[in-house]
């Protein structure tokens, strides 16, 4: 069977190249899943879970938006940070979820500034909980 390579660059690090069967990014606007032969595009990230199926088994990881590029069987995923969700705390990202809620935003760039911690705090905890099901 074809296979698709990924790859997960941060500007820190190389954080995944492998081989899988199917790949689902988080796009800014919904999930698009992508198999091989998947034709060549550019999209821009959300926030939110990329899963990678090799066979049967499905790896998770949370990426913080940027942009993914599809081209020749190769995934590319470049953002600002990402991890397995395995290692999201939960109760951390409940807390700054609790806090920014609660924090008052007196000027346009404080209230974008809140909304795009909600979304980070929200999309983690989707993907942490998604995984343990």
């Amino acid at each position: 069977m074809a296979k698709i390579n990924c790859v997960i660059v941060t500007p820190e690090e190389t954080l995944l190249d492998e081989q899988c069967d199917f790949v689902v990014v988080p796009l800014y606007d919904g999930e698009l899943g992508i198999a091989p032969s998947h034709a060549p595009m550019i999209g821009r990230l959300g926030y939110g879970e990329l899963r990678l199926k090799t066979g049967e088994q499905t790896t998770r990881y949370y990426v913080d938006g940027g942009f993914v590029q599809v081209v020749n069987d190769v995934v590319t995923v470049l953002t600002n940070s990402a991890m397995p969700v395995s290692q999201i705390n939960l109760e951390e990202v409940r807390e700054t979820l609790r806090a920014a809620t609660h924090r008052r935003a007196p000027t346009e760039d404080a209230l974008r500034q809140r909304e795009q911690v909600v979304a980070r705090a929200r999309a983690q905890i989707r993907a942490a909980e998604r995984a343990v099901r």
